[in-house]
């Protein structure tokens, strides 16, 4: 049995995965960050860990077990002692186990497991699609504004006795700098304007387009006989994940590969992150959700998941 499966499956969805007589997977949630150095930015995350001390069952993962492969509580707990015994063994032998998208474990000199988590997958799922970023570094100029500050740049070979007796030198650094902020304001006053008439360009239009439509009368002579079409609109709470996409256009394309495919895919709209998503298809059961899920990662796509959500 592929144990490891089942608890990635509730790592997107519990804090604690706790597998009996052995210990527990937990999750904890990182905010995002920004590595200075090198430029990169982090989205947030949940950072996995593993406590030994944590061991009593409290039928979490032998529910969810029973629930997907359709068998009773009792067979499902058998068959998580059969490969905890298994795990404990591999790891006397001091033999280190790798756990498919959690980590690896390992016993040290002490004989206490020490692990260490992979970082293939985020577990987030509000965090879906968003992955690290380089960003080339920013670079800011500070800009003076002192008149004394002109007559730095300005390269101006004159003594201070010189200056003190050529004060219209002074006088011409204040009249550069008030040309330029008279500039500045007479530009910003003039895109100002701008954009107000074209504010008003517009809602003149628009007005005189709306006026036009309803002025506007269609009379045809030999109409179509109606057509009846019957829309059978998706339901559900469980929603089956297949990706989500910044591009919608890119969306529209996964949804037509996998109508080829069989799947009643669609569009359910966009995440908080600006994000498209599309799903295999929605269901009002749990156990159905959970079995198709099984199926689409043996057969599809390994990071499907389950948005549980009402849609409007």
């Amino acid at each position: 049995m592929q144990l490891e499966n089942y608890i990635s499956d509730l790592l997107y969805r519990y804090e604690c995965v706790v597998v009996p007589e052995f210990g527990a997977f937990l999750t904890q949630r990182v905010s995002a960050k920004i590595n200075a150095s090198s430029n990169t930015f982090y989205p947030p995350k949940k950072a996995i860990s593993f406590n030994e001390q944590i061991q009593q069952n409290d039928g979490l993962l032998a529910h969810y077990i029973a629930d997907v492969e359709k068998i009773p509580f009792e067979i499902a707990l058998e068959k998580i002692k059969k490969r905890v015994v298994s795990i404990k063994s591999q790891l006397v032998e001091k033999e280190s186990i790798s756990l498919e998208k959690i980590g690896q474990l390992a016993l040290n000199e002490d004989g206490k497991i020490t692990f260490e988590p992979f970082n293939q997958l985020n577990y987030l799922t509000d965090a879906f699609g968003l992955s690290q970023m380089v960003s080339p570094a920013i670079a800011r100029e500070e800009y003076k504004r002192e008149v004394e500050s002109i007559e730095k740049v300005i390269p101006l070979t004159i003594t201070p006795e010189k200056r003190k007796s050529r004060p219209y030198l002074r006088y011409a650094a204040v009249a550069v700098l008030a040309l330029g902020i008279s500039g500045f304001l007479g530009s910003k006053y003039y895109v100002n304007e701008v954009e107000s008439h074209n504010q008003i360009a517009q809602e003149s239009a628009n007005s005189q387009l709306e006026h036009k439509i309803q002025e506007a009368t269609f009379v045809i002579e030999n109409p179509l006989p109606a057509v009846n079409l019957i829309v059978t609109k998706p339901v559900g709470s469980y929603h089956i994940i297949a990706g989500a996409f910044r591009v919608e256009e890119n969306c529209d394309k996964i949804v037509s590969n996998l109508k080829a495919q069989g799947f009643n895919a669609r569009k359910i709209g966009v995440n908080k992150y600006g994000l498209h998503q599309v799903v295999y298809d929605s269901y009002e059961n749990r156990e159905d959700a959970f079995k198709a899920l099984n199926d689409i990662r043996k057969n599809n796509n390994p990071d499907a998941w389950v948005l549980i959500k009402t849609l409007e």
